[in-house]
């Protein structure tokens, strides 16, 4: 049987590109399909995009800026946290540090661009 936890440490992870700048991910395992966890460097111009099925939830550690959340800009600050249905065209503007939740665990195949 496997335990019914995991742990994890997101300084320990290599950084993977993504459209925002650069995540660690943790919790991907393939036994795992809940949420997963990403600690996020996000690059002064991140790239416009949504998902079909993954919920994510920000919170920004460090930094400030602005998100724009289909087409609309709104201000970024510590401790700010937003809530991205599927569907939502988004991206993050300024350098920034944040913790993304996706729910389900996230899913590459599920960004898109269009």
């Amino acid at each position: 049987m496997s335990k019914r936890y995991k742990i994890s440490h997101l300084a320990d992870i290599e950084a993977a590109p993504c459209p925002c700048g650069f995540s660690r991910r943790a919790f991907m395992d393939d036994d795992n399909e809940i949420a997963s966890i990403h600690l996020v460097d996000i690059k002064k111009d991140s790239q416009t995009h949504y998902h079909k099925k993954l919920t994510e939830i920000y919170l920004v550690l460090e930094g400030e800026g602005q998100i724009e959340l289909d087409g609309e800009l709104f201000p970024l600050k510590p401790m700010t946290a937003v809530l991205i249905r599927p569907g939502c065209k988004h991206r993050a503007v300024g350098e920034m540090k944040i913790v993304n939740i996706p729910i389900p665990k996230f899913d590459p195949e599920d960004e898109w661009f269009d």
